[in-house]
């Protein structure tokens, strides 16, 4: 007979993901991490095997081979419909009792808050907001780029520099110096011959969010262009976080906003002024607050809400991660 673990939770986003194992007491008997959480491009039974080799390397070194109840923050989990699916597949795994399923985007909200109450806005490779009451109420949107009204995260920032940067350098569009940093960034000399690269897959595909850093340089530079592609970043990040409390009745009471994923976690001075002061126009009691906590700190949090856990387990967990 196995020993049984109170909590497993599991944070799986896009590029990795974490677990950690939980006694009764909100201990932290062990992490692990591994691969990306990527059900889309490797379908959903291919997706959990990565994550299950990080369940086993936790399970073992904690010495349990079951949870009681599995708090899973994952990435791609947008629709209700597929919260069921992964749902269903992670129950069919045998790894805890009860299971609980919520977009990676609740991690980060859980792990900036003293209670599951507040809205958190993650700017990573794209942009995604949520917002909870402990009375379960929650505020949603499906994020999954332009065909759900998204604009901006790390991959737009960079498709935006480059559209400017293209026109400004063929005269259809004003002057901006991005037309000498973005190809200087891959040590190519002209925007022509960046499009050309990118075109051709001599750049891969993917090494296009490494020029979201290089505007961000560029704007604090003082370009004006790069600037404007900042501010409406801030204004995106503002709005969604403004309608996330309109929707939950929080504009009315003192509430934190979690900034949370690379872009938002990087502080830039330009973009976190620009969000500050526009929730302090738009949302004048919202408290904003970078979160650098690890997300599977908020994975585990909920885990300990959901089986009713006493604080001294929620602080304890928390001194783990926080110490």
């Amino acid at each position: 007979m196995g020993m049984t673990a109170r909590v497993l939770a599991i944070d799986a986003g896009n590029s990795k993901t974490d677990v950690a194992v939980l006694a009764p007491d909100g201990t932290v008997l062990s992490t692990a991490r591994g691969g990306g959480f990527r059900p889309h491009a490797a379908g959903t039974e291919q997706a959990l095997d990565t994550v299950a080799e990080a369940v086993t390397t936790a399970f073992t070194t904690a010495g349990v081979t079951t949870a009681d109840h599995l708090s899973a923050c994952l990435a791609n989990a947008d629709f209700p419909f597929e919260e069921e699916q992964l749902t269903t597949a992670l129950h069919a795994r045998g790894w805890a009792t009860t299971v609980k399923v919520r977009n990676d985007t609740f991690a980060i909200l859980r792990a900036g808050t003293t209670e599951p109450r507040g809205v958190a806005v993650v700017c990573g490779a794209g942009i995604n907001c949520v917002g909870m009451r402990p009375d379960g109420r929650t505020a949603r949107f499906p994020a999954l780029g332009r065909i759900s009204g998204d604009w901006g995260g790390g991959w737009g920032l960079a498709e935006e520099a480059l559209w400017h940067a293209a026109r400004a350098e063929d005269g259809r569009g004003e002057p901006t110096t991005l037309t000498r940093t973005l190809p200087a960034h891959f040590g190519l000399p002209s925007m022509y011959a960046l499009i050309e690269a990118l075109h051709r897959e001599h750049i891969e595909p993917a090494r296009r969010h490494e020029l979201t850093p290089v505007l961000f340089t560029t704007a604090a530079a003082g370009d004006p262009t790069a600037r404007t592609l900042i501010d409406r970043m801030a204004d995106e990040v503002a709005t969604m976080a403004t309608v996330a409390l309109t929707r939950l009745d929080l504009l009315n009471e003192e509430t934190p906003v979690l900034l949370g994923g690379g872009v938002l976690a990087a502080a830039h001075p330009q973009l976190d002024t620009g969000i500050r002061n526009l929730l302090s126009a738009r949302a004048p009691k919202a408290v904003p607050q970078v979160v650098t906590a690890s997300p599977v700190l908020g994975a585990a949090l909920l885990g300990l809400d959901d089986v009713g856990a006493p604080a001294a387990a929620q602080r304890r967990t928390r001194q783990h991660y926080e110490p």
